[in-house]
């Protein structure tokens, strides 16, 4: 039988007469030496043979159903410990459209979820996989009699019910769901835009008390709002010298992690396990786009900047730009122990917020020595549109529409960093941005 070469260690397909499914055996043994053979600290497993992602790439269409059946629990722990999206992103285009549209269909949760994947087809899995769990949780709270259990369906419900809510299009542009996560501490990201192609992207990382079942409506609306000003600012600076028109832009509104509440906010391992979740999220993102690689931006908050301070210390993955709001910092002392090309790092820190300037966890973000451009928060007026834009005050009110802060972290992610405000805002001295 001959077969085809597919670019990942110990993993061939045959081009017809594909071996039955019992060929491909599976076991936690084979797991395990594969997540061994993973480089230390990348959170991800390899393709290899006897793993799951090989023999699902040997997989006839036909044979899908049965393996996913069979294998259940064994995909779920593919989603505890992913492969590489590199490995991913192979394995799938090994696939022709039918074993691909099978996948979708009988394992939506673990196509939707497996960075690699292209971002279109995660949401159609995500779609299927949001359907189906409402429509079981609805069936099973028509026969719950336990108080306790139903109190937990109608709690997923609510959660549910919103992340659909926060699908709902507005101005015609795409929404995406590019994870999803129906557990009960459940996470979800949302894309305003097209990640596939947008030219500029930013990833918005929240802090504390962002849950999905009631925060995920408003968060996809303040990234719909930093889409809609990074655009129209991309039009007003661009679009007169632009044959195409502006480019385009993608915002994620990403709650890719357990966010902290006020008896666990001291601790670290919340922000470890966000920096590993959003590390696969900007790896999967620079994968799928390394034949066209978007300018990448991080716009994070609170535990959130510390998280993403976290990833990006790690040297695995590198961003064009970071913003940090309300920043209670990190071990990294200095923008130079940080994956952001050119020191590209920005600290916004509004009056009354009691966590600037902490340093609770090492480091002040905000401090001369650390080396971050300082971003206006303030309130101004804007030196390129001549509209007023209000202040940000205290610790929760940096992605407030209308804010100097939005403004600025508009142009960001557009890598317009020259044209940030970085005055002295609302404390009376003169507000500034290059126009050059």
């Amino acid at each position: 039988m001959t077969s085809v070469a597919t670019g990942l260690t110990g993993v061939s397909v045959a081009p017809a007469d594909l071996p039955p499914i019992a060929a491909y055996s599976y076991s936690a043994s084979s797991y395990d030496t594969v997540v061994a053979d993973a480089p230390s600290g990348s959170g991800t497993s390899a393709v290899a043979p006897g793993s799951l992602l090989g023999s699902i790439a040997g997989l006839s269409a036909a044979a899908v159903p049965g393996f996913v059946s069979a294998h259940k629990a064994d995909l779920d722990r593919m989603l505890v410990t992913p492969p590489r999206a590199g490995d991913v992103s192979a394995v799938w285009r090994l696939l022709d459209p039918v074993k691909q549209a099978a996948l979708v269909a009988e394992a939506p949760h673990v196509i939707g979820n497996l960075e690699g994947i292209p971002y279109s087809v995660r949401g159609k899995a995500n779609a299927i996989d949001l359907s189906r769990t409402i429509a079981s949780t609805t069936e099973r709270l028509t026969t719950e009699n336990g108080k306790a259990v139903r109190l937990e369906l109608e709690r997923r419900l609510t959660t549910l019910d919103n992340v659909k809510k926060a699908l709902t299009v507005k101005d015609g542009v795409n929404r995406t769901l590019v994870n999803l996560d129906t557990s009960d501490d459940a996470r979800a990201s949302i894309v305003v835009g097209d990640l596939s192609t947008a030219r500029y992207v930013s990833v918005l990382v929240p802090g504390m008390y962002m849950s999905v079942g009631e925060q995920i409506v408003d968060w996809a609306k303040v990234a719909q709002n930093l889409h809609d000003e990074q655009t129209a600012f991309l039009h007003r600076l661009l679009g007169p010298r632009s044959s195409g028109g502006a480019p385009g832009v993608a915002v994620v509104a990403w709650i890719g992690y357990q966010t902290p509440v006020l008896t666990n906010i001291g601790g670290m391992q919340l922000a470890e396990e966000g920096a590993d979740s959003l590390e696969r999220t900007l790896v999967g993102i620079q994968e799928l786009r390394k034949e066209n690689p978007p300018y990448l931006s991080v716009l994070a908050h609170s535990y959130g900047s510390t998280a993403a301070l976290l990833a990006l210390q790690r040297h695995t993955v590198t961003v064009d730009a970071l913003a940090l709001m309300g920043s209670p910092g990190s071990d990294a002392q200095s923008v130079q122990q940080l994956s952001v090309r050119g020191g590209n790092v920005f600290v916004g820190q509004a009056d009354l917020d009691p966590v600037v300037h902490s340093a609770f966890f090492g480091s002040d973000p905000g401090s001369a020595s650390y080396g971050a451009q300082r971003m206006d928060v303030g309130g101004a007026v804007d030196p390129i549109t001549g509209k007023s834009l209000s202040g940000s005050s205290g610790h929760n009110e940096y992605f407030t529409a209308g804010t100097e802060c939005m403004r600025n972290l508009a142009m960001i992610g557009i890598d317009q960093g020259r044209l940030v405000i970085s005055g002295t805002g609302s404390s009376g001295g003169v507000v500034t941005a290059s126009a050059r």
